[in-house]
């Protein structure tokens, strides 16, 4: 019998919750301090993970968790990166 694989989880910054990688976009603070987003989630840095919730959109930019996450001032623009790639993939 083939053995299964398991999907990879990992939590929501925003409400806590475990969700497959797959389905998360990933934020990533690399060695150089630059915070980007990861398409690829293969990036090498810190990766903190945020699901397609809209309240868990909305509640990352208003408590600036990623500034809580990565322990520095996270640029606005990454925020709108967020929301703008939330918003695509609902379209």
């Amino acid at each position: 019998m083939p053995k299964v694989k398991k999907a990879p989880l990992r939590q929501c910054i925003a409400c806590r919750e475990p969700k497959e990688k797959r389905e998360m976009l990933r934020v990533v603070k690399n060695a150089e301090g630059k915070i980007f987003l990861d398409f690829s989630g293969k990036a090498n840095g810190r990766g903190a993970y945020i699901c397609d919730n809209p309240e868990c959109v909305a509640k990352l930019k208003k408590n600036r968790l990623l500034d809580r996450v990565f322990t520095c001032r996270v640029d606005e623009g990454v925020y709108a990166a967020i929301e703008e790639e939330y918003f695509d993939r609902k379209s």
